[in-house]
This record gives structure tokens, sequence and C-alpha cells, in this order.
């Protein structure tokens, strides 16, 4: 009789998994923040097709799923796959292939890694990238005198952290064709008559910048499908399975494609056109192109310069530099112009802007070319000084996309900068009551790639080493929850895919990441240490 009890038994348990469905992955007990309308959590999960089906108890999940893939979370915090909203994707990946000059703490090791990096890997055309004169004990701009000394024959560009300046020896100079009589709009080629030391310093900002990148070599493709895959291995690493590429050509948004398509890169892509006239044109022509893994709808304009370099166009002089305003990159007629061209097209349009007064020039823009229209969401990349009284005009839909870090990496010198303006800076929690929300970014390789500090920076508004005690400016501070939507579903909104990712709900792709630790609740301070432990995208570890 008892044989026959256990026989029934298993007859009856083996026909109840028959009736169950067989979907391609289950998730059981897992600390999940589903990042949905209500900010809701879960313990478990199904996914079938590259997306998620179910979301739920461990008992609703298994009652009604079974799978040959059953994950246990083991009590580890999971939440939608993280969205860089600005970066430089590509450009991560090639800075692989030069000199890094990033934590520099003087010129004199700048120029030691510079030498090594040529010793062991001798270049026709040396470059670098991550220098800021900010962090050395002398924070003047270098010369190129002892660059022109060490490499008399090759050209060298070194580029600074912020992309927003060069430091070039006389031989690039020679070749791009700048000297003395060279004049550019937009941007700055630094002379100086002092300190034994009279001319052309090798500091160019901005504008200027293009006259040097049009005698450099280009990337092969070869070189370029490696810093592609390069980057995309360092990003799924953190965490991040969808990036903003903040501005890249035609050419490179056709490789990534090409890429995709082949199974070869499996990040997805939010591409934002680079401004120049023939791609802008040749995509606005084509209209929005839509993948799962690529997304290009977005045109990327240049307002000003950055803050480090005293490139920002402030309404003000510099506190620290009397008489000198920074420069608009991009006039304020060819911003009307361009924001004109893209309102009647189906294009974005997301235009970098530091200074207050690029910060308005642009905002006026948009609102002259967006009134009576309706969901553009346009975006200003950084926002980054404002004058108090211009805080509203987001309020008009547009979308600011800021990056927390910029923060605690600019705030031991911000106030030489601004001075009083710097109530204005970094106003994240400002932004976010105006517009409703932010997204939220590293700039990459600007800054760090990681996410964690991306966060931390975001809620505690400190550095790595706990200062400022009390954090930079608290009142413009974000919470937990605040902060991971802008790194999810405000960042997708802004890339109009919140009904396809940013959260863990039935029908959006399977892109979620299981962490070392629960970054909502641990102690602030070991936020930067959190780990990406498996980083998934549609529902495959990668």
């Amino acid at each position: 009789m008892k044989k026959l009890i256990l026989l029934l038994l298993f007859v009856v348990i083996s026909g109840c998994e028959h009736f169950k469905e067989k979907v391609d992955l289950i998730i059981v007990n897992a600390n999940v923040y589903l990042v949905d309308e209500n900010f809701g959590k879960a313990q478990a999960f199904a996914v079938h097709d590259g997306k998620f089906l179910a979301v739920g108890s461990n008992d609703e999940i298994r009652d009604i799923y079974t799978s040959d893939q059953l994950i246990d979370a083991d009590g580890r915090t999971i939440t939608p796959g993280l969205i860089d909203a600005h970066c430089h994707f590509y450009g991560l990946g090639l800075n692989q292939q030069v000199v890094d000059l990033v934590g520099t703490t003087s010129f004199d090791e700048v120029l030691q890694k510079v030498r090594a990096f040529h010793n062991a890997n001798p270049k026709s055309f040396l470059r670098g990238r991550g220098w800021d004169q900010n962090d050395w004990e002398e924070k003047e701009f270098p010369t190129k005198a002892e660059l022109d000394t060490i490499f008399p024959d090759i050209p060298v560009v070194l580029e600074r952290v912020d992309g927003h300046a060069y430091l070039v020896n006389q031989k690039a100079l020679d070749m791009a064709g700048i000297d003395w009589s060279t004049k550019v709009n937009g941007g700055e080629i630094q002379k100086k008559w002092k300190d034994g030391f009279s001319g052309i310093t090798g500091v160019l900002i901005d504008n200027p910048m293009l006259l040097i990148d049009s005698i450099m070599p280009l990337p092969t493709k070869q070189e370029k499908i490696k810093a592609l895959k390069d980057a995309e291995r360092i990003c799924l690493n953190h965490g991040l399975t969808t990036v903003n590429d903040a501005g890249i050509d035609r050419e490179t948004i056709e490789l990534i494609d090409s890429l995709q398509q082949a199974g070869d890169l499996s990040i997805r892509i939010y591409a934002m056109v680079s401004n120049n006239k023939e791609d802008v044109d040749y995509f606005i022509n084509k209209g929005p192109v839509k993948t799962d893994l690529l997304n290009v709808r977005s045109v990327k304009v240049y307002g000003d310069g950055a803050l480090g370099s005293r490139g920002a166009a402030l309404k003000q002089p510099y506190s620290d530099l009397p008489a000198h305003y920074g420069a608009m990159v991009t006039s304020v007629e060819e911003l009307n112009r361009l924001a004109n061209k893209l309102a009647i097209s189906e294009y974005q349009m997301n235009t970098h802007a530091i200074g207050d007064s690029a910060n308005i020039a642009v905002l006026r823009a948009y609102k002259k070319v967006l009134e009576g229209t309706t969901d553009r969401r346009w975006k200003i990349e950084h926002a980054q000084v404002l004058e108090t009284t211009d805080f509203d005009l987001f309020k008009e839909g547009i979308i600011p996309s800021v990056q927390p870090t910029h923060a605690t990496s600019d705030m031991y010198w911000v106030e030489d900068r601004l001075g009083d303006r710097v109530k204005g800076a970094y106003a994240y929690k400002t932004l976010l009551n105006k517009a409703g929300m932010v997204a939220l970014g590293t700039d990459f390789p600007v800054e760090d790639v990681s996410p964690f500090l991306t966060f931390y920076a975001a809620v505690g508004r400190r550095d790595t080493s706990g200062y400022p005690e009390d954090g930079f400016h608290m009142e413009e501070a974000l919470t937990r929850e605040e902060a991971l939507k802008g790194m999810t579903i405000w960042a997708a909104y802004s890339n109009f895919e919140e009904n396809e990712k940013g959260s863990i709900e039935p029908g959006k792709f399977a892109d979620f990441v299981i962490y070392s630790e629960d970054l909502m609740t641990a102690p602030l301070e070991n936020i930067p240490n959190i780990r990406a432990e498996q980083t998934f995208v549609n529902g495959i570890v990668r």
C-alpha cells in the first residue's frame, strides 16, 4: 500500500510538472528591485525569448513555470540593467590604445608615462589622454617645451581628461599649419610670454583641436572593432547593458550595427549622431534607425567647452581669470538654425551645455522651436552651471542629462572658477524638481566607467575618501531611489525606450544585474566597492 501511495504521488507531481510552462530561465530567492511605477520588489521572475515573462514570489513563479536553467540568487540584489545616459563608448575603447594619463599628479609624471609608452610601443604619431592640471601641485596649463625636446621628429597629441583641450608639440603644430597668425572661432590657441617661454604654448582649447584632428591618422577597421569590443567588455563588467554614446559618426554607427547584427556585439547602444552636416542630413532623411540593440534618433551638439579648461561659456567672467568668459563652440545663431532643422524632423537634439551662458542659449533655442509640440524629450547634456532664474525653463519638457561624478571631481576647485555662482552648479535635485526626472551618466572616459561611483556621487556628494564629511552641497543630493531611477527607467524614458527597458516588468527586455551587495541599503561608504557579479542581456549572462 505504501509503495502504491508513493507511486501515485510521483505521478501527480510529474503531471504537475508536465503542465507547467517551460521557459528559458528562472531566477528565485532574489532581492529584486523592479523599478516599476510603484518601485516594487519581488523574489523571483521568469525569462523567455529574451524578455521578462512574469515576476512574483518564489512560489508564484515556481508553481507556474519550469526551466532547465534555474538560478538561486541566495538573497542577492537584482536591478534592471543599468543605463549610462551620457558617455563616449567608442572613445573609451580607443583610449585603450593610447597613453593612459588619468590620475597623473604632475606634468613630469605625464612626460614619464608618454616616454615609457613610446619606448614600449614605438609610434609615428603618439597620442595620450587623461591629464588634468587641476590635479597637479602647479595648476597651470603645461607648455610644449619638454615635448619638443623629447620628441622633435614625431607629432605628439595629449588630450585633456575632459576632451576639450590638447597639448601638442611643435611637430604636430607644423603638420596642422598652426602658427602665430592662425585664427579660430570658438576656442583658444594659448600663447605665453613669461617663465622662459614665448609664443604658442601647444595648448589648444575646443575648436582649434579640429585642426589637429585633421592630421591625425584614422584608426583602421580592425582597430575600431577592437575598440568597440574592448569598451563592451568594460561596460558589461560594470553592469551596464545600455550606453548612450554622445557623438559618433555614420561610419562608426554602421560598424556597430553590423557587429550587433552578426552577434559580435551584444550591448545596447543609443547613438547620438555627431553634428557634422553630411551625417546629420543623411540620418534625418533616413529617419530613426531602431533595432533591439541600436537606436539612432538624436543629434549631439556642443554648446560650449568645459569648466576645467575654462572653456565653458559664462555670463560673467571667471572668478579666477578676470575678463575671461569662456566661449561658445557653436554660435547662438547656429544653435537656433540647428534647433529649427531638427524640430521638423523626428530627431532629438541633445546639446552639451556647461556654463550658464551656454545653458540659457540652448534653453531659449529649444523653447522657441518646441512651443506647441509634445513629447520631444530634447536633452541638455551636463546642465552643469545655471543662473538660478533659468531653472524654470526645464519645466517645458526638457530633460537634464547629468553626470554626478562631475560634481565630486570638480568640487575642489569649482568655487575658485565660479564664486557664488556655485549655488547653481551641479544642482541635480533642483533639476529633478523642475524637470520631473534626471537621466544619469558618467561621461566616461572623462570620468570612471563605474556606475557605482555615479550612484555614490549622486546620493553622497563626496569622494571615495569620504571628503567632504558633510557632502558637497547636500541640498542637491538625490535619494537612492531617485538615483536608481536615473540610471534605469528615467534614462530609458529619455531615449524613448521606457516600454522596452529600464524596469523588470513582463514584456520588457530581460536585461538585469546581480550585485555583490544591496546598493539600496549598503552603508554609503561601501557603495563604490559594490560589484556587478553577473550582467544579463536578453536573459543571457554576458
